[in-house]
């Protein structure tokens, strides 16, 4: 598979992505990092109307796509609320299919931004693509899948190099398209820069299609939601074997003592999988002294980190 990425197309989103989702804040907190024992970089992916990063790759997708388009996926919660938002902003009408445990907090945002949440026990992917199958008007968006939302995602990395270096930089893989978007600009801006992938202990199954070079599929258990896969995209797959030099896994302990860390030294409030890899950070010896750090998202579950 040659890549279909284009670090052109990230420098367009850039551009045209809705400004509310872009140049968001990134520092270096010295009690972060003297409690992580190096520099680390974090970037706040929290403070804008979904909470997540998602809206990056929602928006740049959402503006290729003819209005009046009804749109169906499958999300845990942030991707689902990211296409509700930008879906209502650029007039594509949006179906989310859900599990029957999902984050009710998750859950009630998505209806409140106009999406049809339509909750179908634990595959909802078989359910969402039968739907479409029955349904001629509606076309899928896989998340890790479309280019479109990895570029917008891309952003990201685009925003970080600009308080660059870095050693190295960190990311949480659910569905592959940030790290694939990041990963894309860094090679190609900074290529000395490591980019290291980060899965949860309990849903180790991108960490093991990386590995392989194939998908593998694992049963998932996992707090960290966001990254909670157990059936990876094959063409997110392909892509992380381009450009991502690693990959660790961390335990839900050690995640939710990182969301705890951002909570204690930072002040912000980080839902597990957004905490993963600062958690990756703390358990890990990663290479080099200046690391960045993506907080992804801030949807908690409720009672999550009591």
């Amino acid at each position: 598979m040659e890549m279909d990425l284009d670090v052109s197309r990230i420098a367009q989103a850039a551009k045209t992505i809705d400004p509310v989702f872009l140049n968001t804040p990134q520092y270096v907190d010295e009690q972060l990092s003297a409690r992580l024992g190096r520099e680390v970089l974090v970037k706040v992916e929290t403070a804008n109307p979904l909470r997540s990063f998602k809206g990056r790759g929602a928006d740049f997708l959402m503006a290729g796509i003819t209005p009046g388009t009804r749109t169906v996926c499958v999300s845990s919660g942030n991707f689902g609320q990211a296409m509700a938002y930008t879906g209502r902003a650029h007039g594509v009408p949006v179906e989310v299919f859900v599990r029957s445990d999902i984050n009710p907090a998750k859950r009630a945002r998505m209806a409140a931004f106009g999406a049809e949440v339509i909750e179908v026990g634990d595959d909802p992917l078989s359910a969402a693509h039968e739907h479409v199958d029955r349904h001629a008007d509606r076309v899928f968006i896989a998340d890790g899948k479309e280019a479109a939302v990895a570029e917008g995602a891309g952003t990201i990395g685009l925003e970080l190099l600009e308080s660059g270096p870095f050693d190295t930089v960190v990311v949480q893989v659910g569905d592959g398209a940030l790290i694939n978007g990041v990963g894309l600009w860094v090679k190609e801006h900074a290529p000395g820069t490591r980019v290291v992938g980060v899965c949860a202990a309990g849903a180790p199954s991108l960490a093991e299609s990386w590995r392989a070079g194939h998908v593998v599929r694992r049963g998932q258990n996992t707090v960290a939601e966001g990254i909670n896969i157990d059936n990876p995209v094959p063409e997110s797959v392909e892509r992380m074997r381009h450009l991502v030099d690693d990959f660790v896994l961390v335990d839900d302990e050690a995640i939710l003592a990182a969301a705890r860390l951002a909570r204690d030294t930072l002040g912000l409030l980080v839902e597990p999988a957004g905490a993963a890899g600062l958690a990756a950070i703390t358990t890990h010896d990663l290479p080099g002294h200046r690391l960045a750090a993506i907080l992804t998202g801030s949807n908690l579950r409720p009672g999550i980190l009591d």
